[in-house]
């Protein structure tokens, strides 16, 4: 009996390790706080009908008015900023790079340059500008507006 409990204790302190690492590693694996993985992206933009994802990059994909994405979405970021606030284009700044992933590389020159257009805008008073900085990509509005 003395023997059994000893067998069984042993199997428990073997096995117990490896399914605590096994079930701990899976559960943290997909969780909504973590980046995505390169792989999510490529899924995400290959599945969104923008025209990048598999075989196509941002870079090279035009819109019906001849100009790149990322460009395109510059104008409309300073449009949006003329016609409302600078708060009204980082949410669409922040809108399209949740819809658009692949143009997540070109956000911090398109947040500086929001910063620097809501300067001119208000005349060069900085402080009203960075009143509507907010933590869409990394701060560069904020830095933007600094000059």
């Amino acid at each position: 009996m003395k023997q059994l409990v000893r067998r069984i204790g042993q199997t428990v302190a073997l096995t117990l390790p490896v399914v605590l690492v096994t079930t701990g590693t899976l559960a943290v694996t997909r969780v909504p706080w973590a980046p995505p993985t390169s792989l999510d992206q490529q899924v995400v933009a290959a599945s969104s009908g923008d025209g990048a994802g598999i075989g196509r990059t941002a870079g090279t994909t035009t819109t019906s008015d001849g100009l790149a994405p990322q460009d395109a979405l510059r104008v409309a970021l300073m449009d949006e900023l003329r016609a409302h606030n600078p708060g009204s284009a980082l949410d669409l700044l922040e809108r399209a790079m949740r819809e658009q992933p692949a143009l997540t590389p070109y956000c911090s020159s398109l947040a500086t340059e929001l910063g620097k257009a809501a300067v001119r805008k208000y005349q060069g008073d900085v402080q009203r500008a960075r009143t509507f900085a907010r933590a869409v990509c990394d701060g560069s509005f904020a830095a933007g507006a600094a000059g």
